[in-house]
């Protein structure tokens, strides 16, 4: 089963770990964080219309791959962090990250996108046809539709999402922080991949830290730790944290695809 499987993975005891009472959160505004999305625009469309049109939002990314509507996802996204009066940042991930990579160098980075969902995100900018067995000028081929389907304004919003974004105690990041070092000081990979002492060392600068991309069965709080990657692409729920003084609740739409 494939919670088996991502609970084997993870293979993390927590033994000793002192957790952080959620009474301790204290962000300097209330705020959503939202899960990631893959594609899932149906789902996105579903969860914001459940929650406070004039609460800020924070997206901590993996909008793109596995999911149908990539396109539409990140140009909604788009649209919120720029057409709106609300504030709404959105976190790069790792699988913006791996499109990046391959419009800069495809012949390189083709084969790892492909096969992480890239092909989805491909169609849903309507370049076809395409598996995960591309290579050489057939990649660069791809890379150049791609570019010109997206245009470079998209292109050039997606390149600049932060990495990081912090409010009073809290922090919210695509994957993992390092627990010993400062938020400032995080480097690019930890934010984007993750860490293998995410989960197991407790911080010690009291600071939360909100997160997807580590899928979990259900939405948690645990160890300062705010996780609300539910697996949308298959699992037909998408999560929000709403984040404020001393509580966090969460939301997520109904399962089913």
């Amino acid at each position: 089963m494939l919670w088996d499987w991502i609970n084997k993975s993870l293979g993390r005891s927590r033994a000793g770990i002192q957790n952080m009472p959620v009474s301790e959160i204290a962000p300097d505004m209330r705020f959503y964080a939202v899960g990631d999305i893959h594609g899932r625009l149906d789902l996105l469309q579903a969860l914001l219309s459940r929650m406070d049109p004039d609460c800020p939002l924070v997206f901590v990314g993996d909008y793109i791959d596995r999911g149908s509507y990539s396109a539409e996802v990140l140009r909604h996204l788009r649209h919120l962090s720029q057409g709106t009066d609300r504030q709404v940042v959105c976190l790069m991930g790792n699988h913006e990250a791996m499109l990046l990579n391959f419009l800069d160098d495809p012949e390189q980075y083709a084969p790892h996108w492909l096969q992480n969902g890239g092909a989805h995100t491909l169609a849903s900018f309507g370049v076809t046809g395409i598996d995960e067995n591309l290579v050489g000028e057939t990649s660069v081929a791809a890379a150049d539709q791609l570019r010109r389907a997206m245009g470079e304004d998209l292109i050039a919003w997606l390149r600049a999402r932060p990495l990081t974004w912090s409010s009073g105690n809290v922090t919210a990041v695509h994957a993992a922080l390092d627990p010993v070092l400062a938020v400032g000081d995080q480097p690019h990979q930890v934010c984007l991949w993750g860490h293998p002492k995410f989960f197991d060392q407790s911080r010690t600068d009291g600071q939360w830290v909100v997160h997807g991309h580590t899928i979990v069965e259900s939405s948690r709080v645990q160890n300062g730790i705010v996780s609300i990657d539910t697996g949308a692409f298959f699992s037909g729920r998408l999560t929000a944290a709403e984040i404020l003084e001393g509580e966090v609740r969460f939301t997520s739409t109904p399962g089913g695809r």
